[in-house]
């Protein structure tokens, strides 16, 4: 942000300029650091410029850059650099403008009395709860490089947990799509034009010919109206997905879907472990790590889950008694659980769940990707098989007839 500043310097000389500042105490301590004396300062209203505006969806700040910048926060820290120097140096170095902007604005926050965690709570399209409170919680232990490290270690491994199942999800909706595309131009440009040949030949055709050749009119004929269904079903859906009701029933809906909905509670249950494992260690409290956890889960179901657990936590009952009674929680993991709370090394316990749903992820998803495509693909062949065998076997009839 710009502030124009007006001030007085160490010989009662008036001075004028702008300085780049995070907020207007930052902007005051940059002034002052100067040697001037602030008369006042103001923030500057930054006037839009169509030719100066920046796609800011390309210029995000991806999973990927936060691990990196997690590792390098790391190892500076084990360096005994200084927090300031820190983030002064990772900013000028970062490429993305957006990670720039937001290191800067750190490094304007620290040089203005701030702490580490505070200065990046500004930033929580960046920094989740879960990192505030990992930072947090090595500044109060004083080991600022171990949680960084922590942080880099949670955020790769879920990072790659991510990224398969993504990746996994990414053919399949690509035949789909080819497979709706081949299927779309086949009834509305090539079956009108072949159905009306048949017509006109006057042979009574297959009731599966006449059934494709039904559908081609009605999707020619109506056409603009299906394509507005479908955008305004869309939407419709998009904003109810929104809502938290919305939230809760496609949440649910996901973990219920067979086989794929198995991979999705893994997945969430990988996401519940690596946290509370992480910030175990970290030396975080049960109850602040369930409400950390509750809030970075994103699954309604599971979030509801966590939150009941937490209350049932602060009011004295243990962590695998209160998930024990929920059956989206796997028995072995409340089993499990009861012994790492009986010899305390629940954080150990955590660790090597996080461990086995991960392999159990990785497995799965490798699974569906084998099984996905050859069916994809069997699937393709019989839609567009069925059409051109609906079309060209009436055809093949009168030529033969001929």
């Amino acid at each position: 942000m710009l502030f124009s500043y007006k001030a007085i310097d160490q010989n009662n000389v008036k001075r004028e300029g702008t300085v780049e500042a995070s907020n207007i105490d930052a902007a005051i301590s940059t002034v002052q650091k100067l040697s001037y004396t602030v008369i006042s300062i103001d923030p500057v209203e930054e006037k839009n410029d169509i030719f100066k505006f920046e796609i800011k969806w390309f210029q995000r700040i991806s999973n990927k850059e936060v691990v990196i910048l997690s590792r390098q926060l790391a190892t500076l820290f084990d360096a005994q650099v200084s927090a300031l120097r820190v983030f002064r140096l990772l900013g000028a170095e970062a490429e993305n403008p957006q990670m720039r902007a937001v290191l800067n604005d750190i490094g304007d926050d620290l040089q203005a009395g701030s702490s580490i965690s505070r200065a990046m709570s500004a930033h929580p399209e960046v920094f989740s709860p879960f990192y505030i409170n990992m930072v947090r919680s090595g500044e109060e232990s004083g080991s600022m490089e171990r949680s960084f490290n922590y942080l880099a270690e949670y955020l790769d491994r879920t990072y790659q947990v991510i990224t398969k199942a993504r990746n996994a999800l990414v053919y399949p909706a690509f035949v789909i799509g080819v497979f709706i595309l081949v299927m779309g131009l086949m009834l509305t440009m090539v079956i009108p034009r072949i159905s009306q040949i048949l017509i006109d030949s006057g042979q009574e055709l297959p009731i599966y010919t006449k059934i494709v050749i039904a559908i081609s009119s009605f999707v020619t004929d109506y056409i603009g109206v299906l394509i507005a269904l479908v955008a305004i079903g869309g939407v419709f859906l998009w904003r109810f997905v929104r809502t938290p009701v919305g939230k809760r029933a496609y949440d649910e809906f996901k973990i219920s879907i067979p086989y794929v909905g198995d991979l999705y509670r893994k997945l969430y249950l990988t996401r519940v472990c690596d946290n509370l494992s992480t910030m175990l260690q970290s030396g975080i409290s049960m109850p602040q790590a369930l409400e950390v956890t509750a809030e970075v889960v994103d699954n309604a179901v599971f979030k509801e889950i966590i939150d009941n657990t937490l209350i049932e936590v602060k009011a004295g009952r243990s962590f695998a008694d209160a998930v024990s009674e929920y059956p989206e929680i796997p028995g072995v993991l409340s089993q499990m659980a009861k012994v790492g709370e009986e010899t305390g090394n629940l954080s150990e316990i955590m660790k090597t769940l996080a461990m086995f749903y991960n392999r159990e992820v990785n497995n799965a998803v490798d699974t569906l990707i084998g099984l996905i495509e050859p069916l994809m693909i069997v699937l393709l062949g019989l839609g567009v098989g069925t059409l051109l065998a609906s079309v060209l076997m009436p055809i093949y009839n009168m030529t033969a007839a001929i």
